[in-house]
This record gives C-alpha cells, sequence and structure tokens, in this order.
C-alpha cells in the first residue's frame, strides 16, 4: 500500500448520518500523524452542494455524485430523509432508491480503487461489491454503542423476527446490566424500537439490515470511546465476534462567524447561566399538546427562555406567524420581555455558548448533547424517538450529566409540572453533580485526548488496509 491512504465514504441519505460521516471524514483527513489520508465522499447528487459547503475550503474530501433510480411511489426529487415529512410511507421507499445506486457504486470502486469503505446501515450490499475488489469494509454506526447494544445484536433474534413489546422492554440476553443504569424500557419507547423489526412490502427491516451490515464488514467504526461505553463496546464486540475501531466522541467543532445581532443583543439582556435555550433539532417534532406543555412549563420556572419550534415541511411554511397562531392563550403578554418563541434555523452552537445561557432543553440526539456539553449548558433532555431515548439514559444516568423530563410510562406524554421540574432541578444542581458535567466537559473539549483517538483510529485502519 501507498503511504497514502484512499477511504470511501457512503452514508445513509439523511443530514443526521451525513454529518456524522462529514465530521469522521475531516477528523481522518486532517489527523497529523496520519501520513495522509484521502476521502471520496458519495451522496445524492441533490445533496452535493450542501455537504461541499460544510466542508473547509483546503480539503483532501472530494464529493462524488449519485443517481437515484426512479422508485414507484418515491416523489421526484427527493434524495435526502428531509425531503419527506417524518410519517411519510416514502421513507422506505428512499431505502429502496438506495438499494438501486449498487451499479453505480460498484462501478466507482472498481475505477477508485480505495483501501476502505466506510459505508451505513442502508447499504447492506456493499461488503458483496466491495470485498472481491480487494476493498475492505467497515460499517460505521452513527449511534452511540448503548443503541447498537440494546437494539440491534444478534441476540435479539431469540425472539424470532418479530419480537413483541414485552420482549423489546427488557434488554437483550447478555447486556451488560450491571455496568448500565438500563434494566428496562417503558412501553412508549419499546413501541418505538419496534419500527426496527417492521418490514415494508416485503423488504428487509431496519434490523435485518443493521445486522447483516455488520456481520458481513471487516470492522466496526464508533464515535464513543471505553470511558464512556466500555461496556456496551465489550457487548457489541462480543455478540458480533468484530473488533471496534474507535473514533473519540464527536466533539463539535466551534463554530465561526459571530452570533447574529438581534441574538446577542436579547440574550446580552439577562444575567449569566439564566436562560434556558429550548431546540429539537432539525428533524424531530413536538405535537401540540407536547409544545404548550413546554412552552407553560419554561413559563412556570421563572426564568427568561428561548424556544425554537418548527415543524415538518409538509404541515407547515415554517413562517413564525405559523408558530404565533400556536402558542397559548396569552401567553405572549405573560412571558413579554423574558421569553421568545422562534421558528426556522438558528445558530445553536453560537447560542448554547452565549454566557447568559445555563440550561439546554433538547431531545437527546447525539450531536445536540454533545454541542450542549461542550458549551457548558446544563442538560435537560426530552427525547421523542429512537436512539434519543438510549442517549437520555447513557448521559442522566450512565454519565451523571443533565436529567430526563418526567414522562408518563404507557404513552410517553409529559406536562408543563414535569417540564419545569426537570429545569428546576437541573439549574440548581448540586456542586458535586457540576462538578461531574465540569469533568466530561474538560475531558470532551482537550484537544491531546481527541487527537490521539483520531491517531489511533486511522493507524488501526492502514493496519485494516494491508491486512
Amino acid at each position: 500500500m501507498d503511504s497514502e491512504l484512499h477511504v470511501v465514504m457512503f452514508p445513509y441519505l439523511a443530514f443526521g448520518h451525513i454529518s456524522p460521516f462529514l465530521q469522521l471524514a475531516r477528523k481522518i483527513s486532517s489527523c497529523a500523524a496520519s501520513g495522509g489520508v484521502r476521502v471520496t465522499f458519495l451522496s445524492a447528487a441533490a445533496n452535493v452542494p450542501r455537504i461541499k459547503s460544510l466542508l473547509p475550503a483546503s480539503t483532501s474530501i472530494s464529493v462524488v455524485p449519485l443517481y437515484l433510480p426512479a422508485v414507484p411511489g418515491l416523489p421526484p426529487g427527493v434524495e435526502s430523509t428531509a425531503d419527506l415529512p417524518p410519517t411519510s410511507p416514502a421513507a422506505e421507499l428512499l431505502k429502496l432508491a438506495v438499494d438501486g445506486t449498487r451499479p453505480q457504486v460498484e462501478s466507482l470502486l472498481r475505477e477508485l480503487r480505495p483501501h476502505l469503505a466506510v459505508f451505513d446501515f442502508g447499504m447492506q450490499w456493499l461488503p458483496e461489491v466491495a470485498e472481491p475488489l480487494g476493498v475492505r469494509t467497515l460499517f460505521f454506526s452513527v449511534f452511540a454503542a448503548v443503541s447498537t447494544a440494546y437494539l440491534t445484536v444478534p441476540a435479539r433474534r431469540l425472539h424470532g423476527p418479530a419480537p413483541t413489546l414485552g420482549d423489546i422492554m427488557s434488554p437483550p440476553p447478555g447486556f451488560p446490566s450491571a455496568a448500565s443504569s438500563i434494566r428496562s424500557v417503558p412501553a412508549y419507547q419499546a413501541a418505538d424500537f419496534l419500527y426496527i423489526f417492521k418490514s415494508f412490502g416485503g423488504g428487509a427491516c431496519v434490523y435485518e439490515r443493521v445486522v447483516k451490515c455488520i456481520e458481513s464488514c471487516s470492522a466496526i467504526v464508533a464515535k464513543t470511546c471505553t470511558e464512556m461505553e466500555g461496556s456496551y463496546i465489550d457487548y457489541v464486540e462480543g455478540q458480533f465476534g468484530k473488533p471496534m475501531l474507535l473514533a473519540g466522541p464527536v466533539v463539535p467543532v466551534p463554530p465561526e462567524g459571530e452570533l447574529e445581532a438581534r441574538w446577542a443583543k436579547w440574550l446580552g439582556g439577562f444575567a449569566e447561566g439564566t436562560v434556558v435555550f429550548s431546540s429539537f433539532g432539525s428533524e424531530t417534532f413536538l405535537t401540540d399538546e407536547g409544545e404548550r406543555e413546554l412552552l407553560l412549563g419554561l413559563e412556570m420556572t421563572g426564568m427568561p427562555f428561548l424556544v425554537v419550534l418548527n415543524r415538518p415541511k409538509s404541515c407547515t411554511n415554517g413562517e413564525q406567524e405559523e408558530v404565533r397562531k400556536r402558542l397559548p392563550e396569552g401567553f405572549e403578554e405573560r412571558v413579554k420581555g423574558r421569553g421568545m418563541v422562534h421558528s426556522g434555523w438558528v445558530q445553536q452552537q453560537h447560542i448554547l455558548r452565549h454566557k447568559s445561557v445555563g440550561c439546554f432543553v433538547c431531545h437527546a440526539g447525539l450531536s445536540s448533547v454533545m454541542e450542549g456539553v461542550a458549551a457548558g449548558c446544563q442538560l435537560a433532555m426530552m427525547p421523542q424517538k429512537g436512539d434519543q431515548y438510549l442517549n437520555a439514559a447513557l448521559f442522566a444516568r450512565d454519565l451523571g450529566i443533565g436529567v430526563e423530563v418526567e414522562r408518563k410510562g404507557e404513552d410517553g406524554s409529559f406536562t408543563r409540572e414535569s417540564v419545569c421540574a426537570a429545569v428546576r432541578k437541573v439549574m440548581a444542581a448540586e456542586a458535586e453533580a457540576r462538578k461531574k458535567h465540569a469533568k466530561w466537559r474538560e475531558f470532551l473539549l482537550k484537544k491531546e485526548l481527541q487527537d490521539g483517538f483520531t491517531a489511533r483510529l486511522v493507524e488501526r485502519l492502514r493496519e485494516l488496509a494491508k491486512a
């Protein structure tokens, strides 16, 4: 093998997957100890401009477009999950479109002859294409190891192809319960998890895709570390008999530029560490009732707050007027001067790092949690779906970072009182809890440590490429 390591990366067509792949690409391509890593990044053509905009001006990462084949029922122009409403059946058809890129991917691998191909859950066929060409394959999990350990290990097969709600409420056999805070999950979370075992139109379910990906690849790459998830990592390695190459936790790159003047001015009117900021990411949405209880709960705290509320593209035009129509009666007048509700994109990292922001109420998406911890904000987590539930358990219970908003076990609903209680609790955290939070923040932000994770990962990648 020559000195330059060539890696092809192919994430699933969702920016919640594309972003971690880009973060990994930047880490390994810029590693000073790498000896040179070149990355070729694959995605649907419509996503390429946005992906390129997220790359530094000088980079060894090139982006190659793929052209999605037409799939009956999939609307023209849909090339990522961002183009779909969250409950659309077309989300399953997008997976079939990804499957349809197989000939293009095979042709590219024949032409490029990379050493390694890093791929996602939506293309379980990739090892069948790559390995005969001498290209070693690595499955990159964009989720915390706890999610893989709880949901997508072979031990789940002991329940058969269609596990029941009761089956999923309990961890799989051999799960490291002694080292984990997770003894079971409530019914509403288990009901949400059942989605990954559901087959649509006779096709492979998400569970089957993930397990086949891992069983067929040469190794697993995970954005975690033994300090945070050691017992879960050991369990996954044992279940699959495959090594996990650890990229270290993906710590957000400090944002560029300045905070928009209107937010800087508004936030600047409050004392240090007193403002509550709430946002649920770009693809997680609250119900009407959830929005109302969140807002009234924040009002009950008596603290200043800034809330970002968005809706799926198909439900609203996202304009501020649409949000105002949904506000509780009299809410604007009651919180005038200390409460702000916004719709649309905001500079989340800039806001979290503002000195007046002390608490982050979020959905426990892994990237958002990391941004909150890195900014030094206290966390009040309100997971809404999927891996978010397990992320909240990992951080709040295993690691002692933040709290979870109390929910009803049957349907997962929450009240204004539970929102208020969680925010007040975390904002009044005792010295020991704040010390633990500070310890993890220091760990995540230690550059030498993060550089070490990357250097060791690149070394493992080179060893795998030579094998």
